[in-house]
């Protein structure tokens, strides 16, 4: 396995929980790009996640539910770690509730973490999965097998 050095900390770490997402086919970054080309066509005014499984390459077979599912497991994975998140990060303007608003919540993560942009930078994404992953030894998003039995 391939071990790298995180220069803020000088330790070696995996890159395993940082591109990878348990028991899912695709990786954080293919999934994240999808979720933000899906929040930007409905901020165009598009309803659902048709627009974000379009704008990916069609040879993914990637689906508006899949990324419905995937939307609603990255909130997921924001929600529990965001108390972790808040050392490193502004969230102070995110507020987790009514379900109408899931999409200001997501947006508000992507936003306070740096990664609404045109391009997204995956320097950014990994630092955000790297503090996580060696803070917590969890992965951001997404359940591993030993943890499966305690949802």
């Amino acid at each position: 396995m391939a071990r790298f050095l995180c220069r803020e900390t000088g330790k070696t770490f995996s890159l395993l929980p940082i591109q990878l997402i348990p028991y899912f086919q695709y990786t954080v970054h293919a999934v994240i790009g999808a979720l933000l080309l899906g929040l930007k066509s409905r901020e165009s005014g598009q309803q659902g996640f048709y627009g974000a499984a379009v704008g990916v390459d069609p040879d993914s077979r990637v689906t508006p539910w899949l990324v419905a599912y995937w939307f609603m497991m990255v909130i997921k994975g924001f929600r529990n770690a965001h108390a972790t998140l808040i050392t490193w990060y502004d969230l102070s303007g995110i507020h987790s509730g009514k379900k109408h608003e899931v999409y200001e919540e997501a947006s508000g993560y992507f936003s306070g973490l740096g990664w609404k942009q045109e391009v997204i930078r995956w320097a950014l994404m990994a630092l955000a999965f790297t503090r996580y992953s060696q803070r917590t030894k969890l992965f951001l998003f997404g359940i591993p097998s030993q943890w499966r039995s305690r949802e």
